[in-house]
């Protein structure tokens, strides 16, 4: 009985040379529909608006790139008078206010909290507070790498200028299920030229009609490989511009920075890890 492949059913030459080209080329077509900016978990992509999604990723090349965020693990900045330091891989986070210091995770919302070195037992409320704030003080530094975050929903809402007279894609953010405060609205303005966002206008309520605020998003430098802006200024009033400060991004810091219950300068963290762009 005659074994093999049946005379019909042999390759020729022409289908043979196709399927070598085909398994040279299969792993780069591969790797070049691997999304280098991925949504997070829960990401409303169905009603997100497609050029918005791509603007969006246009922001975090410009910014250093996903790889670089997503390496960056230890995060601290000062805003509103309110020290924070955060662990972007565990969950760990050190806020510092007045006389207070809370030491948590904001996964697992366990902690504890201390005043003028006393601890105090029922923390509940201060570590309700350190969340709530690693929420909005985090927003108002890491906006612009939130764009494809979760529960968000990202449209596109025109061609248009900023204060300033600069050509922008003007983005919108809505949220679902997601934070403390889901009736949020945003405009983000996405500078052409640049590819960062350069001003943003807040609404309470992402219906009403003219935003709550509106401030520039300047200052731009490099931290450890990603872009961080630090001047937040309400177009016109320069001269009253909210900076945040202490701004660092580490490769590593020592484990009392989340566990040390006494005051710790954020300028004393260490040197920042060299920029790779």
């Amino acid at each position: 009985m005659q074994t093999g492949i049946h005379p019909q059913l042999k390759p020729t030459g022409l289908v043979k040379h196709y399927l070598l080209l085909l398994s040279l080329l299969l792993p780069g077509l591969v790797l070049a529909q691997a999304d280098p900016n991925p949504p997070m978990e829960d990401f409303n992509m169905e009603a997100s608006d497609p050029q918005a999604m791509e603007i969006a990723d246009q922001v975090m090349a410009s910014m250093g790139g996903r790889a670089a965020w997503d390496n960056a693990r230890y995060l601290s900045w000062t805003v509103f008078g309110e020290d924070h330091v955060w662990d972007k891989w565990t969950g760990r986070f050190r806020w510092q206010g007045d006389s207070t210091v809370v030491l948590m995770n904001i996964h697992t919302m366990e902690g504890r909290a201390f005043t003028n070195g006393d601890e105090v037992m029922d923390a509940d409320e201060l570590l309700k507070g350190a969340y709530r704030d690693w929420i909005n003080a985090g927003y108002w530094l890491l906006m612009p790498y939130k764009l494809k975050d979760s529960g968000v929903t990202l449209g596109y809402k025109e061609d248009g200028q900023t204060a300033d007279g600069r050509e922008a894609h003007i983005l919108t953010l809505g949220f679902e299920g997601v934070g403390l405060t889901p009736q949020n609205g945003y405009d983000v303005y996405v500078d052409k030229e640049s590819g960062l966002v350069t001003q943003w206008s807040y609404y309470a309520n992402a219906d009403q009609e003219e935003p709550s605020f509106t401030t520039t998003w300047d200052g731009y430098e490099y931290y450890g490989g990603i872009m961080l802006a630090n001047t937040r200024a309400v177009p016109g009033d320069e001269s009253n511009a909210r900076v945040l400060s202490n701004l660092g991004v580490y490769s590593e810091l020592p484990d009392a920075v989340f566990e040390d219950s006494g005051w710790i300068s954020l300028a004393s963290l260490g040197t920042q890890e060299e920029s790779a762009y």
